[in-house]
């Protein structure tokens, strides 16, 4: 049978949260999310060196904390929230959305901090919720991200500088993606051995981080050797190596994925051979080879399946979407080739400008879908999201049936 290349909603194996509740929290939390990712952004600039007004010291300093903890931190929890469907589960995403809010204004000394770092540790505990009732290895290595929102929190509160718990950031993002994927590999039948391997890889990785607390270099370097193993990983063992040769939303969604784990190949080998967070060419490649070329392209990937799931709206998809993700590698690529790799200031500010126009792009093209996508009257918006157990753990609808084609 041939793959499919649309995604088919299915409904809910249990109740979740009410439609209520969810539409009370989710507006002003996605849009503090904003406001959060615009800050974001404009610091980016000032970080460019073009001649803006800058921030709050607390903004200048906290531009990356602010990007990953306070949107992206605000949007994973927010996400998780809604699908487990409990109301103390709100607390993770509230937290992260005033924290961020805090750390935008200049509100207080600190308050931002713990405010965010609080969202980290409600997160843990969801995670924890979702283990007792199904007990697995993604859970676990779900769990494991949302512990290094915490480490990173925490060392942030006590007076540590950015650069020296950027891994720990990079550790909360990439063990959360790399979750979802190992829990989508069961779907392609993903051997015993591989899904070993994959374990292995993730405790490597896990080990140069806190390696890194008290030995940078080393722990870098091993970090690195991790992020390299896990994306070697991924793309075998991903579902999207069959979806590719799809159409539609199910071959963009392949396309994003293959892409970012090019990404997180470079951004390993960096980190092996840099070996250290410091301020230059070298630390500007490291991260956003990893923030930018892995992360995004994951967000551009499961928007299209994770927007409905928390806004009960469709995010029907459209041939536009590849304008930002081709814009956002071919700019990436400018940026650590032409800017730090040659050392050419002109090239470096274009390919980071052209970085935050690829994202806002996509927002921007998302957000158009979304307004004007049409909701099924048949169906509540609570159906019109990824299938869900009663612990909360997604598998994307879109991917399971592809797969499901491609076994046949």
């Amino acid at each position: 049978m041939a793959a499919v290349t649309q995604p088919v909603i299915t409904r809910p194996i249990t109740l979740t949260a009410p439609r209520r509740r969810r539409a009370r929290w989710v507006p002003p939390l996605l849009a503090a999310a904003v406001v959060a990712l615009i800050a974001g952004l404009w610091e980016g600039l000032v970080y460019l060196g073009f001649h803006l007004p800058a921030g709050h010291t607390s903004l200048q300093q906290g531009h990356g904390p602010l990007m990953v903890l306070g949107f992206l931190g605000t949007l994973i929890s927010l996400e998780r929230a809604v699908a487990l469907g409990a109301a103390w589960a709100y607390a993770g995403p509230a937290g992260a959305a005033l924290g961020g809010l805090a750390v935008t204004f200049g509100v207080g000394d600190g308050v931002g901090k713990v405010l965010i770092t609080f969202g980290g540790v409600v997160l843990v505990g969801v995670f924890v919720a979702v283990h007792r009732i199904q007990a697995s290895l993604h859970n676990v290595v779900l769990a494991s991200g949302a512990v290094c929102w915490v480490v990173a929190g925490s060392v942030w509160i006590a007076g540590w500088d950015v650069p020296r718990f950027i891994p720990w950031l990079v550790g909360f993002l990439v063990l959360t993606i790399a979750g979802e994927r190992l829990e989508l590999s069961r779907m392609v039948g993903a051997s015993k051995a591989a899904r070993r391997a994959f374990a292995g890889a993730a405790t490597v990785f896990t080990a140069g981080l806190i390696t890194s607390l008290f030995a940078e270099s080393a722990g870098v370097r091993v970090a690195g050797v991790g992020l390299l193993a896990l994306a070697v990983w991924l793309a075998l063992n991903d579902v999207a190596r069959r979806t590719i040769h799809s159409g539609g939303l199910t071959k963009f969604m392949a396309a994003a994925l293959l892409t970012g784990y090019g990404w997180l190949c470079v951004g390993g080998g960096l980190w092996l051979v840099i070996g250290r967070m410091a301020d230059g060419r070298g630390y500007d490649a490291m991260l956003h080879a990893v923030f930018l070329g892995f992360v995004i392209s994951m967000i551009f990937a499961h928007a299209p399946v994770i927007v409905p799931s928390v806004l009960g709206r469709p995010l029907p998809f459209n041939p536009s979407f590849y304008a930002p993700l081709v814009l956002l590698h071919v700019s990436l690529a400018l940026r650590l080739i032409g800017g730090d790799a040659v050392g050419n200031r002109i090239l470096w500010q274009w390919g980071g400008s052209l970085n935050e126009v690829a994202l806002l792009l996509f927002v921007g093209l998302a957000a158009r879908a979304v307004v004007h996508g049409r909701v099924d009257p048949q169906r509540a918006p609570t159906d019109q999201r990824p299938n869900r157990t009663p612990a909360g753990l997604r598998a994307d609808s879109a991917e399971r049936l592809a797969n499901q084609g491609g076994n046949a």
